[in-house]
């Protein structure tokens, strides 16, 4: 049966998460914890449908997707009975996929293994095995078939000592959901609808329960509190690191890289630690990233070395080119081919051309620079007049002084010089040497003041 529907449990508030956000609002990596959930459904199914209740106008307008169909459960009255709001809105003829919006980590295998369980048998459960299942509820085989899930404080001590337990992940057969929910009634301690009870109804009912069964903890794991969110973060991190090392490439530490987003490599690239990666970035051939940087929706190029300290965000960088130590790039850079961006140097919105150094102590803003220009420590272009930025246009070959400000609107000629500690208000022609200096003078009646 190809007719699937996700049905993603997310009403409940997470009095844990000490949080004025909904519990399946909790960011892991870059997204939610429900944004994750919905990855996974959406690749396998036909049709998602997200059960909310609590924030439920903070979930929706977070999530922000009309293909969506969603529920409201007004009163959270158990799983049968969130599952059950849902149900209305689903044929008879399909797979119910039955998920949770704290659970981020599920696996798309996983779940396509549950389906083909469900479609042979019409019910299937997905299991895990704990090395401590305390606090769960354990599944009961006889001759390897599920007979029963006994909770905890039920559980007499042979059972206590299984280690498998019950995830709460179904794929069951919608027209049987329907029919089993119908059944359900509220006759326990907290008086609520538990999902989990149609397992014993369908068993009387001589119906095998297919069962899929994953050892990895992580992925069946619900968060319910912070300490719990962080631990998955490591999980999700590590996960993703490992991927990236079986393609190629090398990470000094891998518990010390975090993405946060998209990464995209070629051969031989190289990530020293704490280097944070957001949004989408690309590196090419041979590209070094060393420790401590920040990389955000950037394009980076082959042989780029990019050094110690360096934030990267909204920018390109070009072919054999070097940032850092210690330089913000930020948005709309772009760094030419084999130009250095040194130390103490902020480029905002700007292109440098080809073979152009700006080494260190510097600030370019709204600029266009040609090829081998040569800009000297302490160099400012000054773009902004208060209300308007202005552009500043520098010439190939120009060599800019140190300490010198290039007040904008301006542009500086072709392997022009501007020499140093100039203030620089007009343009300047080809090939001609530049400055304004005040002459130097000794006061030698001046005192220098004494400390009253």
């Amino acid at each position: 049966m190809s007719n699937i529907h996700a049905i993603i449990l997310a009403a409940g508030k997470g009095t844990r998460m000490n949080s004025s956000k909904p519990k399946v609002l909790q960011t892991l990596s870059d997204n939610t914890l429900l944004g994750h959930v919905l990855i996974q459904a959406k690749a396998i199914s036909q049709q998602v449908h997200v059960v909310y209740g609590f924030g439920g106008d903070q979930v929706k307008q977070t999530i922000n997707d009309d293909s969506i169909n969603w529920v409201e459960q007004a009163q959270q009255l158990g799983t049968g009975h969130a599952v059950a709001q849902a149900a209305p809105h689903i044929e008879d003829d399909s797979i119910s996929l039955i998920l949770y919006g704290d659970v981020p980590l599920i696996k798309q295998a996983t779940l396509e293994q549950l389906i083909d369980a469900a479609n042979t048998s019409g019910v299937a459960l997905l299991s895990v095995v704990l090395g401590n299942p305390t606090g769960y509820g354990r599944i009961i085989r006889q001759n390897n078939i599920i007979q029963a899930i006994v909770e905890q404080k039920d559980a007499n001590a042979e059972q206590l000592n299984i280690c498998e337990v019950n995830t709460g992940i179904m794929a069951v057969n919608t027209q049987l959901l329907k029919q089993y929910l119908a059944g359900l009634d509220s006759n326990n301690a907290q008086g609520e609808l538990y999902l989990t009870d149609i397992i014993e109804v369908i068993v009387n009912d001589n119906k095998t329960i297919g069962s899929v069964v994953t050892k990895d903890e992580f992925e069946v794991a619900g968060v319910n509190d912070k300490v719990q969110l962080a631990e998955l973060e490591r999980v999700f991190q590590k996960n993703q690191a490992i991927g990236f090392m079986q393609q190629g490439l090398t990470l000094k530490d891998p518990s010390r890289f975090d993405c946060r987003g998209n990464l995209s490599f070629r051969q031989d690239c190289e990530i020293d630690i704490n280097t944070l990666i957001e949004g989408e970035v690309s590196l090419g051939k041979n590209t070094t990233i060393a420790a401590n940087c920040t990389i955000k929706n950037a394009k980076i190029g082959d042989n780029v070395i990019i050094l110690t300290n360096s934030v990267i965000e909204d920018a390109v960088i070009n072919n054999g080119a070097s940032i850092g130590p210690f330089t913000r790039i930020r948005p709309q850079a772009i760094i030419g081919e084999n130009a250095k961006i040194g130390n103490f140097v902020e480029i905002k919105k700007s292109t440098i051309g080809k073979g152009s150094k700006v080494s260190h102590l510097s600030y370019v803003g709204d600029t266009t620079m040609g090829d081998d220009v040569n800009i000297g420590a302490g160099v400012i272009t000054c773009n902004y007049d208060g209300v308007n930025k202005h552009q500043t246009i520098i010439g190939d070959g120009a060599f800019v002084g140190s300490d010198s400000q290039l007040v904008a609107p301006i542009t500086i000629g072709k392997n022009a010089t501007i020499g140093a500690g100039s203030t620089i208000t007009k343009d300047t022609p080809d090939d001609q040497l530049v400055l304004s200096r005040s002459k130097q003078i000794i006061m030698k009646s001046w005192k220098r003041p004494v400390k009253k």
